[in-house]
């Protein structure tokens, strides 16, 4: 039967929502609740974070293997399991164990969510309908469209506590569970016959691996909404209530402006966009550098300095991350594209990871306005502008080996 589009951005739409109903708020209950310090919220966040983007790369693998349902359905059984030992809290190890399966099932499902999407997106392109980075710009949008609704719902339970939080997101996902499980075509899907990951020709490309990890350095930079964002709050006077509305901030301005930026974008290529979004990204955390020694500016302008982070890290990626994707069909040269997904999330993860432990104590020093509150943006900065810098040889040079592969965003 035909895959709709529709199909992998439904599905973002609502795992989306239950994502962002739980681990935005993780931080602040590791922080206030189990009074926890900053390298062991790092720590636990770094691990989520790596058992979800770290194992990406097994995830695309066995997608690409044992084809999509199966992973987006297994996927779904282990975050249940995973907001469940939230829920149940109590003790950092069963709040751990419960962070990973969190991320490991998100691991098994979005590899496959995103290799459908790029193949529907390839179809679409070639009968002369909306681009292939187009559809994944409509994947940030229906996922925000999810992370707006997330929030709120939190919001809604933020009395109640952080239990309330995580059994309410296992209650979603086992409904997600239920009708994915009747929606998703049984057997193998036509248009994504399954394969065994060619490892060799992974490996081997170094253009790609440079690319990873320039891309690696970027998503730990975008995962300082979760560790980061938290301190600045609590640095101006916020509360966790203040944290939904920072989010929201991101959310409309992606489901209002990515489709045209994308549009933009596709005129101005890859090889613009990705190193431009990058140094936004670099200006977010540069911005709360300048603020972070001075005293506190008075309510509402005290948020001021979280809400410019959050602004131009949203632009940041809504200018590179549909460029990002788009690119790496063209590295697969036709071959399945789970697992070079897989690749590039799971070098992301482990930089969380190692970044997070590194981050986590000069964060501590963030709290309160002081000349040494600016060390930690200041070092946070200078990671996405070297990645910025690195973008600009390497589509460059894939513009010269493969220039189909970028096609998409110069046509």
């Amino acid at each position: 039967m035909p895959v709709s589009p529709y199909l992998p951005l439904s599905s973002q739409f609502f795992f989306n929502i239950g994502f962002y109903m739980v681990v935005p708020f993780l931080a602040i209950f590791l922080r206030e609740d189990m009074l926890l310090p900053g390298s062991v919220v790092g720590l636990v966040l770094g691990l989520r974070t790596f058992s979800q983007q770290g194992l990406f790369i097994f995830g695309g693998a066995l997608s690409d293997w044992l084809g999509p349902r199966r992973l987006i359905l297994l996927g779904c059984v282990v975050r249940i399991a995973g907001f469940v030992m939230l829920g149940m809290g109590g003790h950092i190890g069963v709040i751990l164990a419960g962070a990973c399966l969190t991320g490991l099932g998100g691991a098994l499902f979005s590899p496959a969510i995103t290799s459908i999407l790029a193949k529907v997106g390839e179809i679409s392109e070639g009968q002369g309908k909306r681009s292939r980075a187009q559809w994944f710009a409509l994947l940030s949008v229906w996922g925000e469209l999810g992370a707006v609704t997330g929030p709120m719902i939190a919001a809604m339970l933020t009395d109640i506590g952080f239990s309330a939080m995580a059994y309410t997101g296992a209650g979603l996902f086992v409904v997600a569970f239920i009708v994915l499980y009747f929606w998703l075509p049984r057997g193998d899907m036509p248009i994504m016959p399954r394969a065994k990951p060619d490892w060799s020709a992974i490996l081997g490309d170094k253009l790609f691996l440079a690319f990873v990890l320039a891309q690696s350095a970027q998503l730990f930079a975008h995962n300082q909404l979760y560790l980061a964002l938290p301190v600045e709050i609590t640095r101006v006077g916020g509360t966790e209530r203040d944290l939904a509305p920072m989010f929201m901030i991101a959310s409309v301005m992606i489901i209002t402006l990515q489709m045209p930026l994308a549009k933009l974008g596709r005129r101005l290529g890859a090889h613009i966009c990705i190193p431009v979004g990058y140094g936004l990204v670099a200006l977010a955390f540069g911005s709360v550098a300048i603020f972070a020694p001075m005293p506190v500016l008075p309510a509402p302008w005290n948020l001021l300095p979280p809400a410019l982070m959050v602004a131009l890290l949203s632009l940041g990626a809504m200018i590179a991350r549909p460029f990002v994707s788009d690119m790496v069909p063209g590295f697969a040269g036709g071959r399945p594209t789970g697992v070079y997904f897989g690749a590039l999330a799971s070098a992301g993860g482990l930089s969380v990871l190692l970044g997070n432990i590194a981050i986590g104590p000069l964060l501590d020093k963030a709290v309160t306005p002081s000349p040494e509150a600016a060390t930690p943006w200041i070092v946070l900065a200078a990671v996405p502008l070297v990645s910025a810098l690195a973008m600009m040889v390497i589509t460059g040079k894939l513009r010269e080996r493969q220039p189909e592969a970028v096609a998409h965003a110069a046509a």
